[in-house]
């Protein structure tokens, strides 16, 4: 067993020239991986300052990748130091009103009012033809 950080501690590494990650309880320095990560240094450096483990398993890395770790470890993350999860709760949205009668009312005279002026017009057109 390594060194016991703080997720305070380890947040401060967060730039390229010095890159930390907690995954799964562990502490990594990948500051001289950021170059050589197949997914670039960006996608590493987005996961400083949190428990990357969900980030690191979605990803599905290699029995190889996942090898390759020992090689950077420098020790362990302190649990209670990590916040517990929080439950997402959504933005509050503006009450829908369900009753659009009168938008629909109008949308439906935008529609119609221009077929019964051409229809109109049409008829008078045939009647005074006709006569």
């Amino acid at each position: 067993m390594g060194k016991v950080f703080t997720l305070a501690d380890v947040s401060s590494h967060n730039h390229r020239k010095d890159c930390w990650l907690v995954i799964h309880g562990k502490v990594y320095d990948v500051t001289k991986f950021l170059e050589d990560h197949p997914g670039g240094d960006e996608v590493l450096l987005s996961s400083t300052g949190k428990d990357a483990s969900n980030d690191f398993d979605d990803i599905g890395h290699s029995t190889s990748a996942v090898a390759m770790m020992d090689e950077f470890y420098i020790g362990e993350i302190d649990s209670s130091t990590i916040p517990s999860k929080v439950k997402y709760t959504p933005p509050k949205q503006p009450h829908y009103n369900q009753d659009k009668t009168p938008q629909f009312v109008i949308k439906l005279l935008q529609f119609l009012l221009p077929l019964l002026i051409l229809g109109l017009a049409v008829g008078i057109r045939f009647y005074t033809k006709s006569s």
